[in-house]
């Protein structure tokens, strides 16, 4: 069977695009999702973003990780399904869009052909743990458990000297987390400067996440290391974080790079 997609990409993190209603009800998502994700025998991605119209928002979307998994936000994703909106001029200067923690706001900052700036209403970040030893590998453990609609675990590391990746693949995993987590491994740059590598729950080591990155911010601003604004510096480039009130707003680019169909089964 054909399975139409558009491809996006946040900062590096990208997704699949697809309205739900050209899917078969009977389609098994999660088989769907790991086959058009596959980077080898698929089109290759970090997630796939099924579109539903809602009564309430410009759009719902529901997001499949890699794996097959489903995840509840993703802020890079949600920027990527604003960014299809417009294109397809189904969305303007402010875009609505229903997620699995909630309908999130989008005003568009700037754009650049085809690239778009959007920043996002994240919310209030939940702080569940402020400071938890959580042994690990050679690092001391000592982790702040955060939730900003999907869960985070942020490690504050010197420097990214360390298999990382392993790792986070184990903390992901970890009894303390028992619907998994994602994991950032933070270096603080100074009071407004946040270096950072993630590891995402469902999909592994991506370029950049936004969650990841808003889950950060509130942990370090938490543990009175930084202060809004913050810049958080990814390997794809940095997103911007700021707070209003007590909610946090994220801004980074997104962009549409491709369309076609992915033949499942072939």
């Amino acid at each position: 069977m054909k399975i139409p997609f558009t491809k996006a990409h946040g900062a590096r993190n990208d997704f699949l695009l697809t309205w739900r209603s050209e899917l078969p009800d009977e389609l098994n998502l999660a088989a769907a999702s790991r086959a058009i994700c596959d980077r080898h025998t698929g089109v290759g991605a970090d997630g796939w973003l099924l579109l539903a119209p809602s009564a309430e928002a410009d759009v719902a979307i529901e997001l499949y990780n890699s794996d097959g998994s489903v995840s509840e936000l993703s802020g890079n994703g949600t920027r990527c399904a604003a960014v299809y909106l417009v294109e397809s001029n189904r969305g303007g200067e402010t875009v609505r869009i229903a997620t699995g923690a909630g309908i999130k706001e989008l005003n568009l900052l700037s754009r650049n052909g085809h690239i778009f700036t959007f920043e996002m209403n994240m919310g209030k970040p939940r702080v569940d743990e402020l400071r938890i030893h959580l042994p690990f590998g050679d690092l001391a453990g000592d982790v702040t458990i955060v939730n900003v609609g999907n869960p985070q675990c942020a490690v504050f590391v010197d420097d990214f000297e360390f298999d990382w990746r392993a790792q986070g693949a184990w903390i992901e995993r970890h009894p303390k987390f028992p619907n998994r987590t994602n994991v950032s491994f933070i270096c603080v740059v100074d009071r407004h400067t946040l270096e950072v590598r993630f590891w995402e729950r469902g999909a592994g080591e991506t370029m950049s996440s936004g969650t990841g990155s808003t889950g950060a911010a509130a942990a370090a601003v938490a543990r009175g290391l930084v202060e809004s604004p913050v810049e958080v510096q990814t390997p794809a480039g940095p997103l911007s974080v700021r707070w209003e009130d007590d909610a946090i707003l994220l801004a980074g680019p997104a962009e549409v790079v491709a369309s076609g169909d992915f033949y499942l089964g072939a």
